[in-house]
């Protein structure tokens, strides 16, 4: 089948269709439409005039909850009814989401229930799904009874025509969750939306109820398992990583958010925001006057939130929005992607704001007066590309829990005091200064960081006592870790340059580790090391002075590594393998599943020890602009199934004995034809034999 995908830059539907129409042409495809609402004849006939080019025997399938789309669409009479579930299969999806083991010894009566419930589901899913959540290893009679002969069956259906069921789920939720779902009424319908962000709102709004020994992302983090769980929230389908909402629970949180919630879709909409209304979200321009009218009656706003996916053309030269909103009781505010390039100095009189979204801006500098807001926990700064410098008394901000700096390149370096912030959950990247107050020993009293974090212009760091004092070891949460060294820069000492890495040294926990721009010869011993279990991905870039490679072969879950621009590196020998020192050596690379080696001037030799059982689980093997590089390649490659030899003109080799290999890039000499004859069924073949 061949893959005509590309993007779409244009937005005139007579060009799209035009495009459209050269690619279908004299083409078999299947077109799929999920979920379509429109019903309007000569919308649909425009439509699909492009695919009238197509060949016989392409297929448009759509599905519809809207009777006479079908009808619209196509006058033929392939259509098909789609019935709601059997009892019998609803029973079957019920207790499976209940979770209820069949050698329970409530089984049998909590079965009879179950069949009850069901039938008051009328043959509905996402209904079944999500009430078999809500009773998950519940196993009391009395639970499952309450919910069977809870009033809120009866009650009649609402404009929405939100189930019964759907409204007994959402009943019958803690009301500390039923808060949270709430709150997600704010999205737009099939809105996606990202975990941690939507936690750090709840954070914001003080949604989380506090428990000893738990931090407040851990119970977030909770709260929303709890919820997918129950089927409220589920995994998008389009984005890896991304959730949302069924529409019909999108209706549910809509429905019990009432006057509290808002939703500005579009500024034709004369309907006002009401004078209850504490949260709203806006997809449209806030700076127009007649968005101006509609929210000036909310005094009491507690959320000002940009949902909007595309850039904003807002420029705020005055305090004139943040005055116009009267946002004194403000908890969240988002100028997500607006066009703005300065906050105004009035920021400092939303006292009670905790969390402040800037990302995707173009914001130059920001104002001291911000760090007047002592309540503030969350600071996204994400992809700020023209901001330089933070406030110089950032540290004043000591309930800050979340600083996020991702994609703000032109940073020059921390403000100085950061230790200060003792709260801080999450730290993006810090960028080591000069002086000793904005030095990497400012590192060492946040010791409750989580998750990623990139340590750059490691060159600022004067000896290992400086590095010692950042504490990397204790970082136990810390699980991804960037070490950047500035790429180009003076003649280093490179004894010195190890011993600052070897203080370096993060904690057991570690799962991802990139180093860029090292600048010692060798390696510290801890890299090799085994204790490291949890460690998957390894790149090292950019460590010119590198001649040797540390002893990586015995780390027991590396699963993806990579090395790029060690231009002194001459050879690879058995210390990549074993680790002298180590009295336990198992298959060298056990987990490794893909090896990449880039832009290596000056590499000649790869020794293979005999009989080497290594690789045993290599997928991906990929040598790039080795020029100079002879021998052979590991001999036999079990699970290999790419392998790409790319502008590495003296390596001319057999290729390995690799039966699942099935796609093969060489360009550079040919290989001998004896290692075709290990090639299953390749799809993917490329030579180029210059």
């Amino acid at each position: 089948m061949e893959d005509i995908a590309s993007p779409c830059n244009k937005v005139n539907l007579n060009s799209i269709q035009t495009e459209l129409k050269e690619k279908l042409t004299e083409k078999t495809f299947l077109v799929v439409l999920d979920d379509v609402w429109d019903n309007q004849q000569n919308l649909w006939d425009n439509f699909l005039k492009p695919f009238l080019s197509g060949n016989k025997g392409s297929k448009i399938l759509l599905t519809t909850r809207i009777k006479n789309v079908d009808s619209v669409v196509s006058t033929t009479n392939l259509h098909y009814k789609l019935d709601t579930l059997s009892n019998e299969d609803c029973r079957s999806l019920f207790l499976k989401h209940s979770s209820i083991s069949t050698s329970s010894r409530q089984y049998e009566i909590l079965e009879q229930i179950g069949k009850k419930i069901v039938e008051k589901c009328k043959g509905l899913p996402l209904a079944v799904k999500t009430l078999g959540g809500l009773l998950r290893s519940k196993d009391k009679v009395e639970d499952w009874e309450n919910l069977l002969r809870s009033e809120i069956w009866e009650l009649p259906e609402d404009e929405s025509k939100i189930v019964a069921a759907l409204r007994v789920s959402y009943h019958y939720l803690p009301s500390n969750l039923k808060r949270c779902f709430v709150y997600c009424s704010l999205y737009p319908q099939d809105y996606q939306f990202d975990k941690d962000e939507l936690i750090l709102l709840w954070m914001a709004e003080g949604l989380l109820q506090p428990m000893e020994k738990y931090t407040s992302e851990n119970i977030g983090c909770a709260y929303f398992d709890e919820l997918v769980a129950r089927s409220f929230f589920q995994l998008s389908s389009k984005d890896v990583g991304l959730f949302v909402m069924h529409d019909l629970m999108h209706d549910l949180a809509t429905f019990f958010a009432e006057k509290f919630y808002f939703r500005v879709r579009e500024l034709g909409d004369p309907q006002k925001i009401r004078s209850k209304t504490r949260h709203l979200s806006y997809m449209v321009n806030p700076d127009d006057s007649r968005f101006g009218e509609a929210y000036k009656g909310a005094i009491h706003m507690r959320t000002f939130l940009n949902v909007c996916r595309g850039p904003l053309s807002i420029t705020l030269e005055s305090d004139s929005l943040l005055l116009q909103l009267q946002m004194r009781y403000l908890r969240v505010l988002s100028f997500k992607r607006f066009s703005i390039e300065s906050l105004p100095d009035s920021i400092d009189k939303l006292i009670h704001l905790h969390y402040l979204d800037l990302s995707f801006t173009s914001i130059l500098t920001l104002s001291e007066s911000l760090c007047k807001l002592y309540n503030l926990q969350t600071l996204k700064l994400s992809y700020c590309k023209k901001l330089e410098m933070l406030p110089s008394r950032m540290q004043d901000l000591v309930k800050l829990r979340h600083l996020d700096t991702r994609g703000s390149n032109s940073l020059k370096e921390m403000p100085k005091g950061m230790s200060k912030l003792k709260h801080l959950n999450f730290l993006s990247g810090y960028i080591v200064g000069e002086q000793v107050e904005n030095g990497i020993r400012e590192l060492g009293a946040l010791d409750n960081l989580h998750g990623k974090l990139c340590i750059s212009k490691l060159q600022n760091v004067k000896d290992s006592g400086e590095a010692l004092e950042a504490k990397m070891d204790s970082k136990e949460h810390i699980s991804i870790l960037e070490l950047k060294w500035r790429r180009e820069g003076d003649t280093v000492d490179v004894e010195t340059a190890r011993d600052i890495l070897e203080e370096l040294q993060p904690h057991r926990n570690l799962k991802e580790l990139s180093i860029d721009g090292y600048r010692g010869e060798i390696f510290p011993d801890w890299l090799g090391l085994s204790c490291y279990s949890n460690l998957t991905e390894l790149s090292m870039y950019l460590c010119k002075n590198c001649r040797q490679l540390p002893s990586l072969g015995q780390l027991p879950s590396l699963k993806d590594l990579r090395i790029s621009e060690f231009d002194g590196l001459e050879r690879i020998g058995g210390e990549f393998y074993n680790n002298a020192e180590s009295s336990h050596q198992g298959t060298p690379f056990r987990s490794l599943q893909t090896l990449e080696f880039a832009h290596m001037p000056r590499w000649r030799e790869w020794h293979i020890p005999d009989d080497f059982d290594g690789f045993p689980k290599l997928k991906s093997l990929s040598i790039v602009n080795c020029p100079v590089l002879r021998g052979d390649l590991p001999a036999h490659l079990p699970a290999l199934e790419k392998l790409n030899i790319v502008d590495s003109d003296e390596l001319a080799c057999s290729l390995p004995r690799a039966p699942k290999l099935h796609q093969l890039l060489v360009m550079g000499p040919l290989y001998e034809s004896e290692g075709y004859k290990h090639l299953s069924k390749p799809h993917e073949v490329v030579i180029c034999n210059e």
